[in-house]
């Protein structure tokens, strides 16, 4: 079987970026299960999927606009540390969540702190980057109605 929408896949899967640095496998523990053509996984990769078998071994490339985006210059913030009320070790590298402008939640990254000023990002850890996926389909199925009605593998 082939995949296609609303199939339920399982991969094994290395995500690099274009160093090589590998940033996240599946080579640890279980195969990523997803349902296809739903949004489950980035756009790029779901695209590269399509029409891919079981023991099929491939790498795709996914340029930061069909993975998670690129850098937006308006989600990285400095404010005062004062807006950190509450936080006495306040350390680059630590997450918060926050509002976005249009009221989403989103999760915002300490990158700077320089006295009194604080420095946030809000972009995806990987925005701008572009992802070097080594893939291995090691199961295709139909989804059941249960599973597409409710977007997700069970």
């Amino acid at each position: 079987m082939k995949i296609a929408n609303h199939t339920v896949v399982e991969i094994n899967y290395t995500l690099k970026d274009a160093d090589g640095t590998v940033i996240d496998s599946s080579a640890n523990g279980e195969p990523l299960k997803y349902l296809q053509g739903v949004g489950n996984i980035i756009p790029g990769l779901e695209r590269e999927m399509l029409e891919k078998a079981p023991g099929d071994k491939f790498t795709a490339v996914i340029a930061p606009e069909d993975g998670y985006g690129q850098q937006n210059p308006e989600l990285i913030q400095t404010m005062p540390r004062s807006a950190f009320g509450g936080v006495e070790d306040l350390e680059v590298g630590m997450a918060f969540h926050a509002q976005s402008t249009d009221g989403h939640p989103i999760e915002v990254e300490v990158v700077d702190i320089d006295g009194d000023e604080v420095t946030i990002n809000g972009n995806h850890p990987l925005a701008g980057v572009e992802l070097h996926f080594d893939i291995e389909v090691v199961s295709v199925r139909d989804a059941t109605e249960e599973e597409i009605d409710h977007g997700h593998v069970h």
